[in-house]
């Protein structure tokens, strides 16, 4: 059984804006940061884990060369493809699915680009649940008060049962893919691959994460990663 990481890199990024050189031309996942692309120190992580066996990137094809470029450059040797990413991720991660030559049994371990402070031990705990269990979905529990609101407040929610939901998200290869077919055929998109897998009836593994995996979005979440990797 191998373990395969997909690393969908194909969104804009535009919230994000710049960091070095502050255009918003650059998706946030190449903007260098303390000289090296966001991505690079994601890429980093799945490296080095012993549990990864391969990696796949989906990007646009526009970065193709230079995502080649950083690949050569920090010798990621475990990156094996980079194919066209789609129109949404659920396109991104679905091409990158069909191109992995995966196994039924094997683990596709999907984690978003802009998640580049992933701690090695999340990703190994995930994977473990996910070979045991059948899957694994990273999160962290809800800390604040939690409210409905549409500009004022409706209810408060319980937040011992609420999630804040990350990547990675661990599923086998025959699972996913058939929960991926599923969902294009009834042209549902969800937000991530755990939705489209609870569709099947199946349930999910959560899989405690951290606050360091959060995920780059805005200008502020870009300051705030140039700070912790000073």
């Amino acid at each position: 059984m191998n373990t395969i990481a997909i690393i969908p890199a194909g969104g804009k990024g535009l919230r994000a804006g710049g960091a070095e050189n502050k255009s918003i031309a650059t998706p946030k996942q190449y903007l260098r940061i303390n000289g090296k692309e966001l991505i690079a120190y994601t890429l980093e992580t799945f490296q080095k884990n012993k549990l990864i066996d391969k990696i796949i990137i989906a990007a646009e094809p526009d970065y193709f060369d230079l995502l080649l470029r950083i690949v050569r450059k920090h010798k990621f040797s475990k990156v094996k493809l980079i194919v066209e990413g789609g129109e949404t991720r659920q396109h991104s991660v679905y091409n990158a699915l069909l191109s992995s030559q995966a196994e039924n049994n094997d683990l596709i371990v999907v984690h978003d680009a802009a998640r580049a402070l992933l701690p090695d031990a999340v990703l190994s705990d995930s994977i473990e649940v996910a070979k045991a269990k059948g899957n694994a979905l990273v999160c962290i529990k809800a800390k604040d008060t939690l409210i409905k609101a549409n500009k004022y407040v409706d209810e408060y929610l319980n937040r011992n049962e609420v999630y804040y939901v990350q990547t990675p998200q661990i599923f086998r290869y025959r699972e996913l893919l058939r929960a991926m077919n599923k969902a294009f055929r009834e042209n549902f998109f969800g937000t991530d691959e755990s939705m489209l897998v609870k569709k099947l009836g199946r349930k999910i593994n959560i899989v405690e994460g951290s606050v360091f995996n959060f995920k780059i979005t805005t200008k502020e979440d870009i300051k705030m990663f140039e700070k912790l990797v000073r």
